[in-house]
C-alpha cells in the first residue's frame, strides 16, 4: 500500500473529505488555492491546518505526497 493510501485510511473521515476536495480543486486549477513554491526545489506546498500536499508541475499537476505536518515533512524531497 502506498503512503498516501495509508494516510487516507488512518485519518478521520472529515479530514479525508477535506483532502479529497483540496486535491480536486488542485487538479481543476482553482485560483482560490494558495500554494507556495518550496525553496531550492521544483516542488510546491498546499497547506490546510496540519495537512500538507506536496506537488510539482510537469505537463499538469503531479502529487508527490500528502502528509501530516511534523519535523520531517519537507525532508527528502
Amino acid at each position: 500500500m502506498d503512503k498516501i493510501a495509508k494516510l487516507l485510511k488512518k485519518i478521520s473521515p472529515r479530514d479525508r473529505d477535506i483532502i479529497l476536495s483540496l486535491v480536486q480543486k488542485l487538479m481543476a486549477n482553482d485560483k482560490s488555492l494558495k500554494f507556495i513554491k518550496l525553496k531550492n526545489s521544483d516542488f510546491y506546498r498546499l497547506r490546510h491546518g496540519n495537512l500538507r500536499i506536496i506537488f510539482h508541475k510537469d505537463n499538469g499537476i503531479i502529487i508527490d505526497s500528502i502528509k501530516l505536518r511534523n519535523d520531517n515533512t519537507y525532508k527528502n524531497l
